[in-house]
């Protein structure tokens, strides 16, 4: 686990002293692409919403953001060798908060699609989400301190494929899985970017193809189960130099039916570098445990480059 966060730790010293290549997506696109699971589960056990409303806002505040990324790399008698590839992903993130009084509402939406081209291998999916979050709130006397309310939703647009196999199998489609979640409890926060949550949830996946049922902890046959839990969140998100951006958060969600060895966990971070106005650069690195899935640890990491356009 080590060389992992070791990592990190090289990769915000380029965010700061070195802009990557284009080209080095597509390297890390193609090793991510050699473990033969699909991308779009590991984003999808997410049960708290990310969306944090200040305790300096009054009224609405809206914004929405959508971006386009790509990379392209092609080697032609290279001694060192290589893979030519190019992707593409196009994300759209649309945040509204409103607070007035002690009453704070949050929503937030984003949904994501990626495909990369592989010499010899075809196209395979890079990213793939669709994420709504509500968070409903009301602020205590000491304002660091609420009450709070997640209504939750996850799916991906498109098939997701395990390449291990000859033919390819499918192993997730839309709404195959969906998750929702509802979760209420108490929030505390200390800084306007840093937020710890705990409380009672309730979680129900649906698979709508049977043929996936088990795949997804559902016995065969059936499209729907319900899990009551609790849940603990911490969300981070702060400039960390001025043109670089760390968004961390670390989530869980325990079955009460089950042993605890059997939690769900989410440790998500991204790193985001904004160029100017129009281009920045982002590095993702999310590990996810869910033992319905599998027992090992699920690994994502991408580096991408693109442009920025707020459209509110």
């Amino acid at each position: 686990m080590q060389k992992y966060f070791s990592f990190i730790a090289i990769l915000i010293m380029i965010f700061v002293v070195i802009p990557p290549a284009l080209g080095q997506e597509a390297i890390e696109i193609s090793k991510l692409l050699e473990n033969d699971s699909d991308i779009s589960v590991r984003d999808m056990s997410d049960v708290n919403s990310k969306v944090v409303v200040a305790d300096t806002l009054r009224g609405w505040q809206v914004d929405w953001i959508s971006d386009l990324s790509g990379s392209q790399a092609s080697y032609d008698n290279w001694s060192q060798g290589g893979v030519n590839t190019i992707s593409v992903t196009a994300s759209t993130v649309f945040n509204a908060k409103y607070r007035k009084g002690q009453f704070a509402y949050a929503l937030g939406t984003n949904f994501k699609y990626g495909k990369a081209r592989i010499e010899d291998e075809g196209t395979r999916k890079t990213n793939d989400r669709i994420a709504i979050n509500n968070k409903f709130s009301y602020l205590f006397e000491d304002e660091r301190w609420s009450a709070f309310g997640n209504i939750n939703f996850s799916t991906q647009f498109d098939q997701g494929y395990d390449y291990s196999t000859d033919p390819p199998v499918v192993i997730s489609r839309f709404f195959a899985p969906a998750y929702f979640t509802q979760i209420g409890g108490i929030a505390f926060q200390p800084e306007e970017y840093f937020t710890a949550e705990a409380g009672l949830a309730m979680k129900q996946t649906i698979v709508n193809d049977t043929d996936l049922s088990t795949r997804y902890g559902l016995e065969p046959g059936e499209t729907f189960r319900f899990e009551p839990g609790y849940s603990l969140a911490m969300n981070f998100e702060k400039k960390i130099v001025s043109n670089v951006r760390l968004i961390s958060s670390v989530e869980t969600f325990t079955n009460m039916q089950r042993h605890i060895d059997n939690t769900d966990v989410n440790f998500s971070n991204e790193l985001i570098g904004k160029i100017n106005n129009y281009l920045n650069m982002s590095f993702q690195f999310v590990m996810v445990y869910d033992s319905d899935f599998s027992r090992e640890l699920q690994i994502k990491q991408v580096l991408s480059a693109g442009l920025s356009y707020s459209i509110l």
